[in-house]
């Protein structure tokens, strides 16, 4: 293979995951980041839409420490259609410091997404999280549902960085269906 070509190619290579991990400019993540504090059970309240979650409600995330230091990712979420809950499980990384809400997950092999923490409840109850462009944000709580008027509230920080409000699906988080994590 040409020289040139190949340089061409490992360029195109770079550039690409460079932009899977990084994040839109209206966004910002959290300094002075504790992981220990955001790890454990999440419910999704908000999110954009995406083919790896279409049909779920009862979605949830749970995030805990591997043994080699790495995020594990668990997400879970209830298929309306097949009746029947789906599961994935990833890994995460920071992508600078541990101290910086900016990780990368993968869910397959070596591909790695953003995933930037630009918003945290002072208590770590709501976070709001962007991935590497405006198509992707979720609005996580520490609770299956929020107020409305906090809701409200979310939803207008949303909009001021830039992501469609107009466009966020509000999935069922129903009681009886959340499945615990082990």
């Amino acid at each position: 293979m040409d020289l040139h070509i190949r340089k061409f190619m490992m360029l195109s290579m770079m550039v690409l995951l460079t932009a899977c991990t990084g994040m839109p400019s209206t966004v910002q993540p959290i300094n002075q980041f504790e992981l220990n504090r955001y790890l454990g059970q999440w419910y999704e309240v908000a999110r954009l839409d995406h083919s790896f979650e279409r049909g779920l409600d009862n979605v949830s995330a749970f995030y805990s420490i591997n043994k080699d230091g790495s995020v594990k990712v668990v997400n879970r979420g209830w298929n309306r259609e097949d009746n029947e809950w789906s599961e994935a499980e990833g890994k995460a990384k920071f992508v600078d410091t541990p101290d910086i809400a900016h990780l990368k997950v993968s869910f397959f092999g070596p591909f790695y997404g953003s995933y930037v923490v630009y918003y945290l409840e002072d208590d770590y109850s709501v976070a709001l999280v962007s991935g590497y462009n405006l198509d992707y944000f979720w609005l996580l709580s520490r609770t299956p549902t929020l107020p409305q008027e906090a809701l409200d509230n979310y939803i207008q920080k949303a909009n001021k960085a830039g992501f469609d409000t107009d466009s966020l699906i509000f999935p069922k988080q129903d009681k009886a269906q959340i499945k615990k994590n082990d």
